[in-house]
């Protein structure tokens, strides 16, 4: 593989960090770029408002890992890594980004996060104004990498995603009876709002570069400013929360604090091909660099890019040979 005609690093070539935001324990460098691409497709909250998409279970007996998206619609239905869907018979969050195409049923790969609950709430799902907090979502994206280049499937390590939520439960003083990382969002609703207030999104940003108390944790990347715009407040929720915990300890969690660093470790990191659930493939790192996370690429370019900075504790790597196609 050369840097040249890895996507991922083309488009990190065309990024422009902007002035750094600062705000309780947590940093975000603006990603901006003169030239996007328009946004030719729906956000899952659009899709599920105007009706053309609904979220079920796949049957009445339901599938822990799997939800069944139906497009009726006539536009795709853009869906993001670590996004959640509320009701059903449990909470789920995405394990992945993808594109569902129009006018077709897609089963989706998803991780629970309401691991006492076993029972219908409602009869579909609707989509929360968050995502799965960073930490977990960082090591549920590694766990995904090694499935998807072991198994061809997109599983996370399920009992990992539940011992992280109940980690933060305890740690921000939340409560829920059936184990609901919902719950630690909704209890300090106000104080995540307040990020979301205080990180509005610049003219031309398409993502951002963020550090958890002083710690580079990660990058977020759309190919739209208006995609970008919808997501973003999602995605800065799922920082606010682990920038808020106590439990996390900065001197622990030092490293390079140049977003620059970042972006070049990203662009070199290793990547492995796999077809996308849905429209395009699926770019994902080799855990090896470093880096876990991935990029979908469709439509002749990167739709969306989520990376995050692992810790050598996290990165959890087989001896398998990552595939080098680009």
């Amino acid at each position: 593989m050369t840097q040249s005609t890895n996507p991922i690093d083309q488009v990190l070539q065309q990024v422009e960090v902007a002035k750094a935001l600062n705000y309780e324990g947590l940093t975000s460098y603006p990603l901006v770029r003169k030239t996007l691409f328009a946004k030719d497709y729906l956000t899952l909250d659009e899709a599920l408002a105007s009706k053309t998409a609904v979220v079920t279970e796949v049957s009445e007996g339901g599938s822990v890992p799997q939800l069944l998206l139906r497009n009726k619609g006539e536009q795709a239905v853009f869906l993001l890594d670590g996004e959640e869907l509320v009701g059903a018979k449990q909470n789920r969050i995405l394990n992945i980004t993808l594109l569902a195409p129009a006018m077709k049923d897609t089963v989706i790969p998803v991780s629970c996060v309401e691991a006492g609950r076993w029972r219908h709430s409602s009869a579909d799902f609707s989509s929360a104004p968050r995502a799965q907090f960073s930490a977990s979502r960082a090591k549920r994206s590694a766990y995904v990498s090694e499935d998807i280049c072991q198994t061809g499937q997109r599983r996370s390590d399920q009992s990992e995603v539940w011992n992280d939520i109940s980690d933060k439960l305890d740690s921000l003083g939340s409560h829920s009876e059936t184990q609901a990382v919902e719950s630690a969002f909704l209890d300090h609703d106000q104080k995540l709002n307040a990020f979301v207030e205080n990180f509005q999104p610049l003219e031309h940003q398409f993502g951002s570069v963020f550090a958890v108390k002083g710690r580079i944790t990660g990058l977020e990347l759309f190919d739209s400013q208006d995609t970008c715009r919808a997501l973003m407040p999602k995605i800065i929720r799922s920082y606010a929360l682990d920038a808020i915990d106590p439990g996390l300890d900065s001197n622990a969690m030092e490293n390079d604090p140049s977003p620059d660093s970042f972006l070049l470790q990203v662009r070199k990191s290793g990547i492995h091909e796999a077809p996308a659930v849905g429209e395009g493939v699926d770019l994902r790192f080799d855990n090896a660099s470093g880096v876990a996370g991935g990029a979908l690429l469709a439509r002749d370019r990167i739709v969306h890019l989520v990376a995050f900075a692992m810790a050598e504790s996290s990165l959890h790597v087989s001896d398998r040979v990552y595939r080098r196609r680009f």
